[in-house]
């Protein structure tokens, strides 16, 4: 009797010390604020609590959208146990724990278990195999949440084994109704107070959808309050509890973008001190920095491509670094790519490579192989000769590579900078030397 009664004390207290978003935690699915596509009447969620037929899911989507929340409710409307591991702090051996508590489970109380694994996305590919038999055979289901593209960060045999679940970012109007549901609660977690016009809004418009950081900001907002000795939240008050937050970063939304399109664009724009201060923002915001990695191999090929080959050489070391030593040591590697990507000569001849053949493709959608060109392996039949470079002074023969209907294809111009002027310089040769060649074989065969 005594052990329950301090064991519920200690609970009630660590309820009061968890942070508001926690404590006003809705408790039904009809409570959630937004994601009527999923949990109104005809939502595939509400379907699923409904039925009582809980399938394993990857919850995606931006921060503080209800995915944590919803895997609660709907373990709980199960009557499953429910069990919240977060991937960065979760081993193979916490899995197998909770697998052989799973297995144990059904066999003395005929229950299953809900395994909600945040942040999957950082879970290894041989991690994320280990869950795999123990979805297939039942053992627990699992729900999974991350705010990254499941696509890319989680590999094709777990995605084949789950429901994809796509959580949308909340409008400011959703927002609102959120902070003004928590205001009304207020005496619950503050006491009596009044709050100005806009205070609401002016959360809603700064936290770009995430319903956590909103509550968490107005939490922190009454506690400054109770610290200037006031109960009145006002704007002004509001913008001094946004120094705190002037990092930031929301990884899936309009903020992301922004400060992406601004690094990407400092490197094109050859300005390395502003590519290395962007960069670190995103960092300091929560990035992912394998987002930036990514980013940095992109550019290397398509800002500066030949100008400096080396240069996605660098991007894919620090791409290697970073997942050989992770963070924040590789922070280092990662600066060192960005500098060199800025500093380097520019050319953007690849991407515009691309763009012709684009419209190559368009033109000849299916031009045959001239036929010295063919494999002579599986058809010994061919008659044309194939001349070999390396037997012609300086490695080269004049000969086309394309059927004569597509005249003279000049897919690639390389710019003037960098190490491409050097191949600016071969190619024109090489090309004045196939016209010749063209206009040599255009007389003789007029003279025939």
């Amino acid at each position: 009797m005594a052990d329950d009664l301090f064991s519920q004390l200690g609970a009630d207290e660590r309820h009061k010390a968890a942070p508001l978003a926690s404590r006003l935690r809705p408790r039904q699915l009809e409570e959630i604020v937004g994601q009527d596509h999923l949990i109104g009447q005809d939502g595939l969620l509400t379907a699923m609590a409904r039925a009582h037929s809980l399938r394993s899911s990857i919850f995606y989507g931006p921060p503080g959208t209800g995915k944590t929340t919803v895997a609660e409710i709907l373990a709980r409307s199960q009557g499953w146990a429910y069990v919240a591991l977060s991937a960065v702090a979760t081993g193979i051996q916490d899995i197998r724990k909770v697998a052989d508590q799973a297995r144990d489970r059904w066999g003395m109380e005929s229950r299953g278990t809900v395994l909600f694994l945040d942040e999957i996305h950082r879970f290894s590919k041989s991690q994320q195999d280990v869950l795999l038999p123990y979805i297939e055979d039942g053992t627990f289901v699992l729900l999974g949440a991350t705010t990254e593209n499941p696509w890319v960060s989680l590999n094709n045999a777990l995605l084949s084994r789950c429901l994809l679940v796509e959580f949308r970012s909340l409008t400011p109007a959703e927002v609102v109704v959120i902070l003004q549901r928590a205001w009304a609660r207020r005496h619950e977690w503050w006491h009596e107070g009044i709050a100005d016009n806009g205070v609401f809004e002016a959360i809603a418009r700064r936290v770009h959808g995430d319903a956590r950081l909103a509550l968490t900001i107005l939490e922190r907002a009454t506690l400054l309050a109770d610290s200037l000795g006031v109960a009145h939240l006002t704007v002004p008050l509001l913008d001094r509890v946004w120094q705190d937050f002037a990092h930031y970063y929301d990884a899936q939304g309009d903020y992301h973008y922004d400060l992406a399109s601004a690094f990407i664009k400092s490197i094109r724009g050859s300005d390395p001190d502003a590519a290395l201060y962007w960069m670190g923002r995103m960092l300091q915001g929560g990035e992912d920095p394998r987002f930036i990695a990514r980013r940095l191999l992109v550019h290397a090929a398509e800002d500066i491509g030949l100008a400096d080959p080396r240069a996605l050489l660098v991007a894919h070391a620090a791409t290697f670094a970073l997942e050989t030593v992770g963070m924040p040591e590789a922070r280092i590697p990662l600066a060192e790519a960005v500098l060199y990507l800025a500093t380097a000569p520019k050319s953007h001849s690849v991407v515009a490579a691309l763009a012709q053949l684009d419209d190559a493709l368009k033109r000849w959608p299916d031009a045959p192989v001239p036929e010295e060109l063919r494999d002579r392996h599986f058809n010994p039949r061919i008659q044309k000769p194939y001349r070999y470079p390396h037997d012609a002074p300086g490695h080269f023969l004049p000969d086309r590579h394309v059927p004569p209907e597509m005249g003279t294809l000049e897919l690639y111009d390389p710019s003037d900078q960098g190490e491409e002027q050097g191949i600016a310089e071969r190619l024109a040769w090489w090309r004045a030397q196939r016209a010749q060649e063209d206009q040599a074989g255009g007389a003789d065969e007029h003279k025939s």
